[in-house]
């Protein structure tokens, strides 16, 4: 398999995402519900925290990338759906470090929504992976 990143500008990579990824030769698609911050009941973890919901989704992306046989750094789109986009930028930092750290350059959209299935979450991560 072959991922070829298309960023006609450079601004984005401050962000540590990119404009597009060409994958060619995948032989597997891993396509994610949407994760958010519950323990491994349902359960929403980390009320009003948004630096801590957003780690854990993330925590929470990668036991589903596990089980289907994928990592961080298969994933080539991750959308962000979010209640407070200026805290979520604030967090930015913490959940890019984690990403960049995985090897994970994947587009994405950022999304301002009204909230999210249960009234303490605050953050959910949507992926698409390849192999």
């Amino acid at each position: 398999m072959e991922q070829r990143v298309v960023n006609p500008w450079t601004w984005q990579e401050q962000f540590g995402y990119v404009q597009a990824k060409e994958v060619s030769g995948a032989e597997r698609t891993l396509w994610c519900a949407g994760q958010t911050s519950v323990d491994d009941e349902g359960n929403p973890l980390h009320e009003g925290d948004m630096v801590a919901q957003a780690l854990q989704a993330l925590d929470n992306l990668e036991t589903v990338l596990r089980h289907g046989g994928f990592e961080l750094s298969d994933v080539v789109r991750l959308n962000y759906y979010v209640t407070d986009v200026d805290a979520f930028m604030g967090a930015g930092e913490a959940l890019g470090r984690r990403l960049g750290e995985a090897g994970c350059q994947a587009s994405g959209t950022l999304l301002g929504v009204s909230r999210l299935a249960f009234p303490q979450l605050v953050v959910e991560l949507e992926a698409t992976a390849v192999r």
